[in-house]
C-alpha cells in the first residue's frame, strides 16, 4: 500500500515524568488515538487525532499537550500550509472535502467594526439594577389589516432563541439541554429538520418545528405539538444545496424521529419539490396556518446570499410572519468545505439591506427579522438588534457553552463531548442537566450585559432600539460599506 503523502494535522507530546498510565485518554478517545499495551506501555496515533482536547482536559495530571504537527510547507500567501493539506487530502481520496462547525476564513466580521453610541449629559444613562429594563421581545405579524383579527405571536422574555440544530446531527441530550433552558429562560429552541424525539414531546410547545425539503418526521402532530412553524429553504453554512446526515448517525433512535430507515443517509435536496416559485412557497405557508388554524407563525429561514432583500421581500410578501436570515459564518453538522468557504454573505450586510428594503417598501411590520450566523457575545446581539433584527438564534455559541470544542468533525459521528453524535457510549458524556444550566448561564449573562449596555445609551425597552441606527457607527470600514449598513463613521 503506498504511504500517504500527507502528515498529520496534530502531534500529540506526553509527559512521561506525568503520566500515570491510567488509561483515561485510551477510554476517552473515540478516534482510537491512543493505546495502552499488555506492560502498561502508552503510545499515539497521531494520523487519528482531531484536537478534540478530551484526552487533555481529562488527564488526571495534565501530562498531555496537543499541538499542530511540526512541519512547515514551503508555503507563500498563495500556497498556503492548509491548502496544500487540501489538495493532498483529495489527490488521495478523489471525494468531496466535508466539515462541519461555520466559515472560519479571515473576511472582515462588520461586528467587530460597530461601535455603540453612550449617553452622557443631555441624554442621561439609566442604572439597570434600579430601574426596569424591558427586554420582552414578540416574533409575528404586526400589520394591522382590518378584520382579520389578531395575529399570533411568539413571546420572547429575551429576544434571543436556539437556533435549529436537528436530533442526529447533535444528540438527544444537545436538545434536552436546549429545550430546558429555554423553557427557563422564556425563550424557544428550534428541532431542526429532524422530527421531535419521544422524550422531548413535553418540551413542544416551547419548540419550533422545521420543515426542510426532506419533510422528515413531519406530520400532523409534530406541527400541534410546537410554537411555530419554520419552512427551511436554506442555510448559511451552505446556500444553495441540502442537507445531508449520513448513515453512521441515522441511529435506531433516529430513523424513529424522522420517519426513515435505520443506518441509512438522509438526504434533503436542494430545492422543495412543491416550491419553484414565490407563489408555490405562498401555497404552502398557508396550507401550514390552515392546519393550525391560523394560530401559530409561520417562519421561513433563507440563507443570506447576493440578492436577498428581493428574496426576503417576496417571502413576507407570500404571508411569512417571520423571516429568519442566516449569514455565512452559520455552523453546520456537514457541509462542503468550498460551499462554506465561499458562498453567501455576512449577516451584517444581509440584515441592513433587508431591513431598509422591507421598510421602504411600506411590508417591514407584516413580518418579524430573525438573523443567525456567527452571533458570538451578547455585544452582537445588541448590534443585530440596531441594525434591524427583533431576535436571534444562537447555535454555535450554545454548543461552546455545553462543552463543544470545535474540532470541525461533527460528520463523523464520534464527537468526544457527546455533543454532534448519536452514539449512545458518547451521547451520556454530557449530562443534559449539566448542559441546561449551562446554557441558562450564558443567557443569563448575556441578558445582564444587553441592560448594562442598554442603560449606558440611555434606553430602557429593546424596542427602542430595533432598527436605530444612529446607536452606531462605524470604525475602520469603507464609504460603501458605510452606505450598506446605514451606519455613520465614528466621530461624526
Amino acid at each position: 500500500m503506498a504511504r500517504s503523502i500527507m502528515t498529520p494535522a496534530f502531534k500529540i507530546e506526553r509527559d512521561e515524568d506525568r503520566c500515570i498510565q491510567c488509561g483515561v485518554c485510551v477510554r476517552q478517545c473515540a478516534n482510537d488515538v491512543h493505546h495502552q499495551d499488555e506492560d502498561g506501555w502508552m503510545w499515539v496515533d497521531d494520523e487519528k487525532c482531531v484536537a478534540c482536547q478530551r484526552c487533555a482536559v481529562l488527564c488526571p495530571t495534565r501530562a498531555l499537550s496537543i499541538k499542530e504537527y511540526p512541519i512547515d510547507f514551503r508555503s507563500n500567501q498563495h500556497w498556503t500550509s492548509p491548502t496544500i493539506r487540501e489538495i493532498y487530502a483529495q489527490a488521495e481520496s478523489g471525494g468531496v472535502l466535508l466539515t462541519g462547525m461555520g466559515n472560519p476564513r479571515s473576511y472582515k466580521n462588520f461586528f467587530d467594526h460597530l461601535l455603540l453610541n453612550a449617553s452622557q449629559v443631555t441624554n442621561p444613562s439609566i442604572d439597570p439594577l434600579r430601574e426596569p429594563m424591558e427586554l420582552t421581545t414578540y416574533l409575528g405579524n404586526k400589520s394591522q389589516n382590518g378584520s382579520e383579527g389578531e395575529k399570533p405571536q411568539l413571546e420572547l422574555d429575551i429576544p434571543i432563541m436556539f437556533s435549529a440544530m436537528s436530533f442526529g446531527s447533535v444528540s438527544i441530550n444537545v436538545q434536552k439541554s436546549l429545550a430546558a433552558a429555554a423553557r427557563e429562560l422564556g425563550t424557544f429552541w428550534n428541532t431542526g429538520e429532524g422530527g421531535l424525539h419521544s422524550d422531548l414531546l413535553g418540551y413542544g410547545k416551547g419548540a419550533i418545528v422545521q420543515i426542510a425539503s426532506g419533510r422528515f418526521g413531519v406530520h400532523p402532530d409534530y406541527l400541534e405539538n410546537s410554537a411555530a412553524i419554520e419552512i427551511k429553504i436554506g442555510q448559511g453554512a451552505k446556500p444553495g444545496i441540502g442537507g445531508h446526515l449520513p448513515g453512521e448517525k441515522v441511529s435506531q433512535e433516529v430513523s424513529r424521529a424522522r420517519m426513515i430507515p435505520a443506518w441509512s443517509d438522509a438526504i434533503s435536496p436542494a430545492p422543495h419539490h412543491d416550491i419553484y416559485s414565490i407563489e408555490d412557497l405562498a401555497q404552502l405557508i398557508e396550507t401550514l396556518k390552515v392546519a393550525t388554524r391560523y394560530r401559530k407563525p409561520i417562519a421561513v429561514k433563507v440563507a443570506a446570499v447576493h440578492n436577498i432583500s428581493a428574496i426576503a421581500s417576496g417571502v413576507v410578501r407570500a404571508g411569512a410572519d417571520i423571516l429568519v436570515i442566516d449569514g455565512f459564518r452559520g455552523g453546520t453538522g456537514a457541509a462542503p468545505m468550498r460551499i462554506r468557504d465561499n458562498v453567501g454573505i455576512p449577516i451584517e450586510m444581509a440584515l441592513a439591506q433587508v431591513d431598509s428594503r422591507l421598510r421602504d417598501e411600506g411590508i417591514r411590520s407584516q413580518a418579524s427579522l430573525v438573523v443567525t450566523g456567527g452571533i458570538r457575545n451578547s455585544a452582537d446581539v445588541l448590534k443585530s438588534i440596531a441594525l434591524g433584527a427583533d431576535a436571534v438564534y444562537i447555535a454555535t455559541a450554545a454548543l461552546l457553552a455545553l462543552g463543544c470544542h470545535m474540532c470541525q468533525m461533527c460528520f463523523t459521528g464520534k464527537c468526544n463531548w457527546g455533543i454532534a453524535t448519536t452514539r449512545a457510549d458518547l451521547t451520556k458524556r454530557l449530562n443534559p442537566i449539566i448542559g441546561s444550566r449551562h446554557a441558562i448561564n450564558l443567557l443569563t449573562a448575556w441578558s445582564h450585559e444587553i441592560k448594562e449596555m442598554m442603560g449606558g445609551m440611555g434606553i430602557n425597552a429593546v424596542e427602542s432600539l430595533r432598527g436605530n441606527r444612529l446607536m452606531l457607527r462605524g470604525i475602520g470600514l469603507t464609504r460603501e460599506e458605510l452606505d450598506l449598513l446605514g451606519v455613520k463613521p465614528a466621530g461624526e
